[in-house]
């Protein structure tokens, strides 16, 4: 079997727009990749928000085995990708593989949520590393 590479998505605070594309990751990829999400700044849990709207969107419970993690609480990656910077780009030892400059849906309503979730469903989808 080959070896699937280790991709993670990286947030300030790893609570909401990166802990989307690890459960969506590992939904709609996992047999070509594996799926990390971290931050560099803990949050006490994930965005309830997304939460919520994920179960409804896609059956996924992201608090069942997803939670907060800095970049060290997870294994040596093959590729990072940042969420978007737009509250400062975390850093993580070295360059970003790619940038996605994903808005931040904390506080927005549902439809912008949406627009974030489906646009990650989108960029996971695409996903085509070797």
């Amino acid at each position: 079997m080959e070896k699937r590479l280790k991709i993670a998505f990286v947030c300030v605070h790893n609570s909401c727009r990166s802990q989307i594309a690890e459960a969506l990751g590992k939904k709609l990829m996992n047999d070509k990749y594996e799926f990390y999400s971290c931050g560099t700044v803990l949050k006490n849990q994930i965005n309830q928000d997304a939460v919520r709207i994920m179960k409804d969107l896609y059956q996924i419970d992201m608090e069942k085995d997803q939670y907060s993690k800095l970049i060290t609480d997870i294994p040596e990656v093959d590729i990072m990708i940042s969420m978007g910077c737009e509250v400062g780009c975390p850093y993580i030892g070295r360059n970003f593989d790619d940038n996605w400059n994903l808005k931040d849906p904390t506080g927005q309503d549902d439809e912008f949520f949406k627009k974030i979730i489906s646009d990650i469903e989108n960029r996971v989808l695409s996903l085509n590393y070797k």
